[in-house]
């Protein structure tokens, strides 16, 4: 690497995309940069690929998955090191993630069956002489564009849906992480030799809208709001569907009859894990009167002995510093106070863990997705009130409430995908649960039943099992039969229920 080379900052040389990493300027590997003609010709494979791949049928896409599933975990640590040479986040937050991906892999492998099946219905009166089918088809082709944050658990989600459901993959991962989606492609190709069902092209995002606009039959998305907009736009070209999971704004509850302690310790992993570059990340607390000092003291003590270099990885993405520090200077200068670190707790490729508090709520740090180890802190006056206040931002992806007796309650309440009780992020670990937002956090869902649902067409069919006794659906019907017909329907559904 040359010294005008950024350190973390994705560089294209001689066809090739460079990838360092953000704290050391380490090279972590090289792919080839795939241009338009390669994209389309990824896809085109992909199609025949997926004629093989729906025709193993769900018992043998399950064995292969299962297969792959099964090499992840005997190389997770070989994946979680190449993690942390690629974005600098610590070794055992890669274990951590590659153990969440190899749930959700092992959940849509084992359920798509049950899930996506053909099954019978029960018929209805106007077509009675039919029974009812049910079946979900694959889409066929579909991409996955991946985020640098999570590069392993959040492609993975969409891919084991995607891939169980009978759909052949082409991948491309962020380009501030591109080796460990090829890692991600190659393991998988190891397993599954005969046919290129899961394919990566690399490059920056004119790539990804080259995916967009390919002939693939789906896109999942996952990144910022800003660049999901330029996602469902290039698809809205050619009516191609989209899940699309994009940026957060998350917030915690407190409620008086909170474990504080527990609280505090949930908030500050919540805030703080991936140096906070996390979607579903804890950005905002509202925590009511009785209890707010004891959580402030808590956070800040437990906060204060997270270190930079160590639980506390680099910042990614290298502008994603003056965003951090802009949103930290905006915080100050509008009234609030850093009870922990401050604007100075930027320092580049680290960012300190900062605790804010009376920050107004139209500051950039309440209202814009921050994406860094900060957290503010609000004291509210009851759990009505801290509702509302969380609920206020165009964002809707995850949340948290801490309390006992209404804490289920306060979380229906809140407008989002998701919400952890006494505890925070927990859902992304659950394969069987829906994840997605609401508003500028996105819509569609990945993992669990929904998840799987996502990336196959419903079809419905009927089937004839005898004469019509009463037939409806023809122009040989007479107007007896119709009368017959008014009269079952006043028999069946005219009685006040």
């Amino acid at each position: 690497m040359t010294a005008t080379h950024v350190p973390g900052l994705p560089v294209i040389e001689d066809g090739r995309l460079i990838s360092t990493n953000p704290a050391t300027g380490e090279e972590a590997g090289r792919v080839p940069v795939a241009d338009e003609k390669a994209v389309l010709a990824a896809v085109e494979r992909a199609r025949e690929a997926a004629l093989w791949w729906q025709g193993l049928g769900f018992a043998g896409r399950r064995t292969r998955m299962l297969r792959w599933r099964s090499l992840i975990v005997q190389r997770i640590e070989e994946l979680a090191e190449l993690t942390h040479r690629e974005s600098g986040k610590p070794v055992t937050d890669g274990l951590i993630e590659a153990t969440a991906a190899v749930e959700h892999l092992d959940w849509a492998a084992r359920n798509a069956k049950r899930v996506l099946g053909p099954r019978r219905v029960r018929t209805r009166l106007l077509v009675a002489e039919h029974s009812g089918h049910l079946e979900y088809q694959p889409y066929g082709v579909v991409g996955v564009i991946g985020p640098w944050n999570y590069p392993i658990v959040t492609p993975v989600g969409p891919i084991s849906g995607a891939l169980a459901a009978g759909n052949a993959i082409v991948f491309k991962p962020s380009e501030y992480t591109p080796v460990v989606g090829q890692w991600l492609a190659d393991s998988f190709a190891e397993v599954v030799p005969e046919h290129p069902v899961l394919q990566v092209v690399h490059g920056l995002g004119d790539v990804g809208g080259a995916l967009c606009r390919s002939g693939v039959a789906k896109i999942s998305f996952t990144g910022s709001t800003a660049t999901a907009k330029k996602v469902m736009a290039a698809c809205a070209e050619n009516l191609v569907p989209v899940v699309l999971e994009a940026g957060g704004k998350d917030a915690l509850i407190v409620d008086a009859d909170a474990d504080v302690e527990a609280a505090a310790e949930a908030a500050v992993w919540g805030a703080m894990t991936n140096a906070g570059q996390t979607c579903i990340g804890i950005e905002r607390v509202y925590a009511v009167e009785p209890v707010y000092d004891r959580f402030v003291d808590a956070v800040v003590a437990k906060a204060g002995k997270l270190r930079t270099g160590e639980e506390i990885g680099p910042i990614t993405m290298p502008k994603q510093l003056d965003i951090i520090r802009d949103h930290i200077e905006d915080a100050l200068a509008k009234g609030g106070r850093a009870v922990l670190g401050g604007a100075d707790a930027v320092q580049a490729p680290y960012v300190s863990p900062t605790v804010l508090v009376d920050v107004p709520e139209d500051s950039s740090e309440m209202r814009e997705e921050t994406f860094g180890p900060t957290l503010t802190i609000t004291k509210v006056r009851d759990a009505d009130e801290a509702v509302t206040k969380a609920n206020d931002t165009p964002y809707g992806l995850g949340g948290s409430v801490f309390g006992k007796k209404n804490a289920i309650r306060i979380a229906r309440r809140l407008r989002s995908g998701m919400v952890a009780v006494n505890g925070t992020l927990t859902f992304v670990g659950m394969g069987n649960l829906p994840f997605g937002g609401v508003g500028e956090s996105g819509f569609g869902r990945i993992h669990g039943d929904d998840g799987l649902r996502e990336f196959a067409r419903a079809k419905a069919i009927t089937v004839r099992r005898g004469p019509s006794l009463l037939p409806a659906m023809t122009f040989e019907r007479t107007p007896a039969q119709v009368k017959q017909i008014v009269k079952a329907l006043r028999l069946l559904y005219g009685r006040k229920p």
